[in-house]
């Protein structure tokens, strides 16, 4: 692949299969939209230009996508017309056009790399991904000749009993000579029982126009166009299992490798550890030697190097861990900095904080951030030490080396190597117990 290339993404259909308000494109696979999927994959591929067709009333669809140019499909009349919808995006442009579509999340960059040189190669003016399933029913078939050269692409119901045993398929996807796209699609006509443009129509036009074609076969596995909620789990499991094969072969260790989630921008460094049930939200990144104990929960946080986390530990979005820190079992850090060998260790919620290097948190600690109006923040030193079941109500301040004694709320600054402890005083009445006892005895007559 050595000339531009472009792309164009089709993402205005609505998906009424998948039984919801939201466009198709827009359910997530592996924490992504299906369509920030392919729009990566373009990226990868170094386009210069991608442009995205969407439907009408699609505001948040548009959002999702910017930067990236989008054009309405008012009319939903086919996908060549679907295509031609970016017609101004079109104009002038050189070397390739590879269209894409929104929901078919799977399509790798290697892949479509492939394409777009299969078309090069002899100046095609068009190259068409196909695969062969076990059952070609209800798939257009690739027709091609002896050279390998395809000249036709012939729809399942119009298929005579000779191209019906042909099990090469259409996958839908195709790269274009872009000089000549516009004239192209503009010769498809609708003159089909839908009375629809069809892009399929492209290798005929091309072939009237003495023109070649292409076809290049794709694993089947990467074809998968999700119309369901069905075919989205199945879309999840294909990528899941995608992630997975490369965490490890960058070196990070899953022990049971089909109970861990990942999302599609997780990044692992090596020798992490990840024991079962370990789900990674959005955004996280884990730094090398890392531990990530069984149930725990990761989204938009960073782990340092060397740090140990859970098991049942959550991680929320902000939460930044240093290195050869440990978070513990049903520990939760929600936009808080713990710095370099903080522990909390168990039964804490750690909020709009800073925990200073080595400093200490024990079991049932909180801070308080909410007052129910504003999120406030608490800071707590180096080297400090702070009691079990004690309520940090922010703002607070808690000074380098300070200890904080169990039991206590503390609602003001705690200096540097002070300790501070907030307790009612102890009542003793001795015999009241039994006495008490004795009396509800005779009250209710229970023994």
């Amino acid at each position: 692949m050595s000339l531009e290339l472009s792309v164009v993404v089709l993402a205005a259909g609505m998906g009424t299969r998948m039984k919801s308000a939201m466009p198709k494109v827009m359910h997530k696979v592996a924490g992504k939209p299906m369509v920030g999927h392919v729009i990566d994959t373009a990226a990868h591929l170094k386009a210069a230009k991608t442009m995205v067709v969407v439907g009408p009333d699609m505001p948040d669809l548009i959002k999702i996508v910017a930067p990236h140019p989008t054009f309405e499909q008012t009319d939903r009349l086919g996908t060549a017309h679907a295509v031609l919808a970016a017609k101004d995006g079109l104009k002038g442009l050189t070397g390739n056009v590879l269209v894409l579509y929104a929901d078919s999340p799977l399509f790798t960059a290697e892949t479509l790399a492939r394409l777009v040189a299969a078309r090069e190669e002899n100046d095609h003016a068009v190259a068409v991904l196909g695969f062969r399933p076990e059952d070609p029913t209800g798939y257009g078939r690739l027709v091609t000749d002896q050279n390998g050269n395809l000249t036709a692409i012939v729809e399942d119901k119009e298929c005579n009993d000779a191209q019906r045993q042909i099990n090469f398929c259409n996958s839908g996807v195709m790269c274009f000579k872009a000089e000549d796209m516009i004239t192209t699609l503009e010769a498809i006509d609708n003159a089909n029982a839908k009375g629809e443009y069809y892009l399929t129509d492209a290798v005929e036009v091309a072939q009237k126009n003495g023109q070649s074609c292409v076809a290049v076969e794709v694993d089947e596995a990467e074809t998968l166009g999700v119309n369901s909620r069905t075919q989205l789990a199945v879309a999840e499991a294909i990528l899941q299992g995608r992630l997975r094969e490369a965490a490890m072969a960058e070196g990070a260790t899953l022990v049971d490798p089909a109970s861990v989630f990942f999302s599609a921008d997780t990044r692992l460094g090596r020798d992490v550890i990840v024991e079962p049930n370990v789900v990674f939200g959005p955004g996280v990144t884990v730094g090398d030697n890392v531990v990530i104990k069984a149930f725990s929960h990761l989204e938009s946080c960073v782990v340092g190097n060397g740090a140990d986390i859970g098991p049942y530990a959550r991680l929320r979005p902000g939460a930044k861990i240093g290195a050869g820190a440990r978070v513990g079992n049903f520990v939760e850090i929600k936009k808080a900095v713990l710095e370099a060998g903080a522990k909390v260790n168990h039964l804490s919620y750690i909020g709009d904080a800073r925990v200073g290097a080595k400093a200490n948190i024990g079991a049932g600690t909180i801070t308080c951030n909410y007052d129910g109006f504003r999120k406030q923040h608490t800071d707590i030193g180096a080297g400090a030490f702070i009691g079990s079941n004690s309520s940090l109500v922010a703002p607070v301040e808690i000074g380098d080396g300070a200890i904080v004694g169990a039991g206590s709320t503390i609602t003001g600054k705690v200096e540097a190597d002070a300790l501070t402890l907030t307790r009612a005083e102890r009542i003793e009445k001795k015999g009241w117990a039994a006495k008490f006892r004795e009396k509800m005895r005779e009250l209710t007559g229970k023994k």
